[in-house]
């Protein structure tokens, strides 16, 4: 049985997804996630976009603030948010196979 998919992580360059990824590899702030995400994913996030999602990925539990003597505010990913991205890669895997093994069937390189 496949589980849905949470409702923020449905795009590969969803925000909140680019996000979660970002911080799967430690805590970060946001300067340190917008120039992370520009680096692995060629995507710029405006402010909004990045505390905004910020702010939906810890009303549900997927991250949560790290303490710090700092003005800056890192966060770190929780189990749940850990889990919610194994889902969507798997996910994503799954549907890379289905249109790879289509586009072979159709001619086109994959």
């Amino acid at each position: 049985m496949v589980t849905p998919t949470p409702p923020l992580l449905r795009r590969p360059n969803d925000p909140p997804l680019l996000l979660l990824t970002s911080l799967a590899s430690g805590p970060k702030h946001g300067y340190a996630l917008l120039k992370d995400v520009q680096g692995f994913a060629g995507v710029t996030l405006s402010p909004g976009t990045l505390y905004g999602a910020l702010t939906r990925l810890e009303e549900q539990g997927l991250i949560e603030p790290v303490a710090s003597d700092e003005r800056r505010r890192p966060y770190r990913i929780t189990a749940s948010g850990v889990a919610a991205l194994r889902e969507v890669t798997n996910e994503m895997r799954r549907l890379s196979k289905v249109s790879a093994a289509r586009l072979r069937l159709v001619g086109g390189a994959a």
